[in-house]
């Protein structure tokens, strides 16, 4: 992965990058949540207010624990998936690219829930929050090359579904 040059090696640092991104956010909340930090440290701009929302009984919600912890394990997961497998893993290991974009869609989809909510709700938005969202809305499209290439090769290495001669190596 490090010195990898592999076409999608590329794009899974991207999603780690992203990955990384969304934990560090999560980790200023989670500071927050676990009462180590007073304030969320975020700029005094219309529209944010991150001790209203992370403070809200949303916010601890699932399993009784700070919502951030969730989103910190679930980064956690992603980079996992992001730095799973070989540089070709798209043909010596399918279902990780395929598994990679499913867990990136799922996040950008609960992403999008969780700041709704905070919009609808609380008429206010996190910083943080908002950083981890789009952070996880891009891992969508950085995730999905690779995962096409692994499709691909599934369906051509289906009993009939190609010749001999039009298999991808």
């Amino acid at each position: 992965m490090r010195l990898g040059t592999a076409p999608f090696v590329r794009a899974r640092r991207r999603v780690a990058a992203l990955a990384l991104t969304a934990s560090g956010a999560y980790t200023v909340v989670a500071l927050y949540q676990f009462g180590l930090l007073r304030r969320v440290p975020e700029p005094r701009l219309p529209g944010l207010d991150a001790d209203r929302v992370d403070a809200s009984g949303e916010a601890y919600g699932v399993l009784t624990t700070p919502d951030a912890a969730l989103g910190m394990v679930s980064s956690a997961l992603t980079l996992l998936l992001a730095g799973m497998g070989g540089e070709d893993r798209a043909r010596d290991r399918r279902w990780i690219p395929l598994a990679l974009a499913g867990k990136a869609a799922a996040d950008a989809v609960v992403s999008l829930i969780l700041f709704a909510e905070q919009v609808s709700r609380h008429r206010r938005v996190c910083s943080w929050c908002t950083l981890a969202a789009i952070a996880n809305l891009a891992m969508v499209p950085a995730s999905l090359p690779e995962a096409r290439a692994a499709l691909a090769r599934h369906r051509a290495s289906a009993p009939g579904s190609h010749t001999d001669q039009e298999r991808l190596p």
